[in-house]
């Protein structure tokens, strides 16, 4: 089989959202390949839609469920067991595709010998096949045969996974997997995946529609999400650490552990939570100071940083409360002036 495309779904039938993307996954042009269609214990009638697409397109999809939510990490697991194709490929339920999407990222894959293959994506707000805002996903300077630069610069700005295509022999040789029970799964999973591909091609069209709307992850703000990312950030170092990758990459991995366990868990709380809390600041200098004490001295974090936000974390590394109250009353005198 070419072919197998993963779909993690979690209560996305309403406003015919999970109908849209397999309506564009069972007319995909390419031959000779299988929808994972993974339930991963929704409570509405996700599992209902499913059946029927399972009922209508049996040689196309098959329908795995179970009960107990694993987030999409551990749904992509479950699809990932049952894959059978050459490839796979991973969608989220309330996103879509044009209709040669995986025919086109094979393709070049095939063509040129890649063992990973990606393209652009499309941010759109309806369902519509019109382009709409397009989002470089990668650069030309990553692709290729992948040397240790490369492999660097992957391992830094991986990009989206759903936009890509990987052969499956690379993640079964390499036990490669998601981390489960957990939101920001590709945050761990992507970075460590690119290092054991060999060469990675791009097809230069935005083939994929990302769809914005409100429930989606990316819009709302807890404190449970913003540990979700720092286990995110601390299983990517365990795993680097673990699989040997530490010592080569070592300014590549704390720069990554520092943006995402720290700083954007930082500004993205105080920002985004109702009522940040002053203990929540204080674990999160001690947990970059446990790992990465100097991350502050790393290249990628003076030129990847912007000048406010580091002055405020040289604040916050010095003084917890301090960095609380100014950051508290910059966000008070912002929203004043915005709602003016």
């Amino acid at each position: 089989m070419k072919l197998s495309i993963v779909v993690p779904v979690y209560n996305m039938a309403a406003d015919g959202k999970l109908n849209y993307c397999m309506d564009s996954l069972v007319r995909q042009s390419l031959e000779d390949y299988e929808i994972l269609a993974v339930n991963d214990g929704s409570t509405d009638n996700s599992l209902e839609v499913l059946r029927e697409y399972e009922k209508r397109y049996p040689h196309k999809v098959r329908v795995i469920t179970y009960s107990r939510n694993k987030r999409q990490g551990g749904a992509k697991n479950e699809g990932l067991k049952a894959a059978r194709g050459e490839w796979v490929g991973f969608i989220d339920s309330d996103d879509w595709v044009t209709p040669d999407f995986y025919q086109k990222l094979i393709q070049k894959g095939e063509e040129t010998g890649a063992d990973l293959v990606g393209c652009d994506y499309n941010l759109v707000s309806e369902h519509t096949f019109q382009v709409g805002k397009v989002v470089q996903n990668n650069t030309m300077e990553q692709t290729g045969i992948l040397d240790r630069e490369k492999h660097k610069s992957l391992l830094m700005r991986m990009g989206s996974m759903v936009v890509k295509v990987y052969r499956r022999e690379v993640i079964v040789n390499h036990k490669l997997d998601f981390p489960e029970g957990i939101f920001y799964e590709d945050n761990c999973a992507g970075p460590l995946w690119s290092l054991y591909f060999n060469h990675f091609e791009r097809v230069e069209e935005p083939l994929y529609y990302y769809y914005q709307h409100q429930v989606s992850t990316v819009h709302h703000i807890s404190e449970d999400k913003c540990r979700d990312r720092m286990k995110a950030a601390a299983l990517l170092y365990d795993q680097c650490k673990e699989r040997g990758f530490l010592e080569e990459y070592e300014r590549e991995i704390e720069y990554r552990f520092t943006e995402l366990y720290y700083v954007n868990t930082l500004f993205s709380y105080m920002a985004g939570v109702g009522r940040p809390r002053l203990s929540f600041v204080r674990e999160l200098r001690a947990g970059i100071r446990e790992r990465f004490p100097r991350f502050e001295s790393n290249p990628y974090y003076r030129e990847n940083t912007g000048e406010e936000e580091r002055r405020l974390i040289a604040l916050q590394q010095k003084w917890n409360l301090g960095f609380y109250l100014l950051y508290r009353l910059k966000l008070f005198v912002r929203n004043a002036k915005t709602s003016h």
